[in-house]
C-alpha cells in the first residue's frame, strides 16, 4: 500500500524579496488597504484597527513584526485576514498572488537561520521549483500577551 502525503493549500505572498506562505485554512480574506484607525499604547507592529465589513479587527504589519525595513505601502499591498486563536486579525503584506498545493513531503523543517525572520515564526520550508516558500506558524506570530492586547483593542 503506497502512502498518501497530505496535501495543503497555502496563500502565497511577499514581503521584500521573499515568499512566505499561510495554510488557506487560516485565512479568512485577502483585502485592499483600509483605512486604519492607530491605537495608542500598542506595540509598533500593531498598527491599529479597521473596520471589515462591521467587524473591528486589528492590524499588524508584518515587516514590522519580523524587524524588517519598514516602507510604504502601495497598490499592491493587501491585508491578509486571518483567524488566531479565536480573533481576526489582519496581516499587511507587500503582495498576496498566489495559492499554491503543496505536498507534505515538499516541506522541510527550517534551517536555524532564515533571512530575517525569527525561527520560531516559522513552521518549515517548501520547494516549488525554482522558489523557497517559508510557511509561517501563525500561532507563534503572536504571543499570547500579544494576543491578548489584540483582544483588548477589539473591544
Amino acid at each position: 500500500m503506497s502512502k498518501v502525503s497530505k496535501e495543503v493549500k497555502v496563500i502565497v505572498f511577499r514581503l521584500q524579496n521573499e515568499e512566505y506562505g499561510v495554510p488557506i485554512d487560516y485565512v479568512g480574506s485577502i483585502e485592499r488597504m483600509l483605512e486604519i484607525t492607530r491605537i495608542p499604547n500598542t506595540p509598533k507592529f500593531i498598527k491599529g484597527v479597521i473596520n471589515l465589513r462591521g467587524i473591528v479587527t486589528p492590524v499588524i504589519d508584518l515587516r514590522e513584526r519580523f524587524g524588517m525595513e519598514t516602507s510604504e505601502y502601495s497598490n499592491r499591498s493587501r491585508m491578509i485576514i486571518v483567524h488566531i486563536d479565536d480573533k481576526e486579525v489582519g496581516m499587511i503584506v507587500d503582495e498576496a498572488n498566489d495559492v499554491v498545493d503543496l505536498s507534505e513531503d515538499d516541506i522541510e523543517t527550517p534551517p536555524e537561520v532564515i533571512g530575517s525572520v525569527d525561527t520560531d515564526y516559522v513552521r518549515g520550508v517548501a520547494k516549488l521549483e525554482h522558489r523557497l516558500l517559508i510557511l509561517l506558524n501563525l500561532d507563534r506570530v503572536l504571543s499570547n500577551e500579544e494576543v491578548n492586547q489584540l483582544s483588548a483593542v477589539e473591544k
